[in-house]
């Protein structure tokens, strides 16, 4: 869900912020957030009347056009009817764009009036934000439509190993997956794990690569190799150790350059973005894509963006799954519309239509439809039989599914790929 993200200037702008805070006795953040006391005890009516006539920045990962599309014309619409919300999609390649924006901002002693109002996240740059003070909340729970989401579930409160404690609400879930095409791979040929793989990409050079991490996609399947090479993810789940981390990464920096002399172009180049290896895929100069939404790849099948022929499917070792969400930042101008924007999307009608590869792009509800009922409850009981062969069933997922690690040694894969796999000749 990103490219291009300077790693060391988001740690040296975070030390900065809060050494400029210490400094002046009291944290900046904390004054983003006196500021919206008043908001977050307020009844919803009170936010409704706050939030009329306000636009929402919202800073997005804009590398897929069917999202996009759903979000400026499903919600946009909906907001500007119901509330007199004005939608401003903000497209951004990688999520630290806007995460560097609000930390330049705290920096410069901006805690109000901010330029993004609310970041599409992920838990590394969450935990970035969170542990500068740079986020307003807790708004999370305060949502109407949070009845709707089960905060009993560590997967929700957690976010990278990092507790989220209601400064980020849930929007959808994803899980890694990988895509073939069954006219030109017969599912008896397809790898079922690293090792495999590695077989399959030496017998067939040129017909395989993955995006370049930290594109979102890139960094889940280096981090799947890293898993199955170090015996399993149990491990990553106590605090980051450079010295164990270095010894079982060295493995997967060996496979991969392995590997590379047979990777689409030798390896010296890789896709930015999962889009750009999407592309690849549909014009047949490679025999594999990546997908993150569990409702399946119907919908880019229809666009045109997928074959017909093409096929979702898991390693039997396992894929990385989680929810996504989305972050309101301390000093954001339209804070009160932000929250209607978070409360809109856990509507569960919308959840359904965000799953439902007819009618958005198959990604993963967020809330528990065991919470749902009437009609709505319907909706998600008819969404199991929609997808057919284009999705993953949705046991088998659950099944093969993997956590997510805390965002210090996704860091450091990041950047331990870029040191020993992307300049290593």
């Amino acid at each position: 869900m990103k490219y291009k993200r300077s790693v060391a200037g988001i740690i040296l702008l975070c030390i900065v912020s809060l050494i400029s805070a210490a400094c002046s006795g009291k944290h900046t953040g904390d004054q983003g957030k006196a500021a919206g006391e008043t908001l977050l005890s307020s009844s919803w009516d009170q936010v409704l009347a706050e939030a009329k006539g306000q636009t929402v920045n919202w800073y997005m990962w804009g590398g897929s056009d069917v999202i996009s599309e759903f979000v400026d014309k499903k919600y946009g619409t909906l907001l500007k009817d119901r509330y007199n919300i004005t939608l401003r999609r903000v497209p951004i390649s990688d999520t630290a764009e806007a995460v560097n924006k609000v930390l330049n901002e705290k920096q410069a002693g901006k805690n109000e009036g901010g330029s993004v109002d609310l970041i599409w996240i992920n838990g590394e740059n969450f935990a970035t934000l969170k542990q500068a003070n740079a986020l307003f909340g807790p708004f999370a729970t305060k949502l109407p439509n949070a009845k709707y989401v089960d905060y009993d579930n560590p997967a929700v409160v957690k976010d990278f190993g990092l507790e989220t404690e209601g400064y980020e609400s849930v929007w959808g879930s994803a899980q890694f997956q990988f895509v073939y095409d069954s006219k030109r791979v017969q599912p008896d040929e397809l790898p079922h794990n690293y090792r495999e793989l590695r077989s399959w990409i030496k017998k067939h050079p040129g017909r395989f690569t993955y995006a370049a991490p930290p594109d979102f996609t890139g960094t889940r399947f280096v981090k799947q190799l890293f898993y199955e090479l170090s015996g399993g993810h149990e491990k990553w789940s106590k605090p980051f150790n450079e010295q164990e981390f270095n010894t079982e990464a060295s493995k997967a920096w060996v496979y991969l350059n392995e590997i590379k002399p047979s990777l689409w172009r030798a390896g010296e180049t890789y896709p930015k973005t999962v889009a750009e290896l999407t592309t690849l895929f549909n014009n047949n100069e490679v025999d594999f894509a990546f997908t993150q939404d569990i409702g399946g790849i119907a919908t880019e099948i229809g666009k045109g963006k997928l074959p017909k022929t093409a096929r979702p499917y898991v390693f039997d070792t396992g894929t990385i799954g989680d929810y996504h969400n989305v972050a309101i930042p301390y000093n954001a101008a339209h804070k009160a519309a932000a929250m209607v924007v978070a409360n809109l999307i856990l509507d569960p009608k919308l959840q359904y239509e965000k799953a439902d590869p007819t009618k958005g792009w198959g990604d993963g509800i967020g809330i528990d439809p065991s919470r749902v009922d009437g009609e709505n409850k319907k909706l998600f009981d008819e969404l199991k039989f929609k997808t057919g062969e284009t999705a993953v069933p949705a046991d088998e997922l659950l099944k093969h599914k993997l956590p997510d690690i805390q965002a210090a040694y996704t860091l450091a894969l990041e950047e331990g790929w870029k040191n020993h796999v992307l300049f290593q000749k």
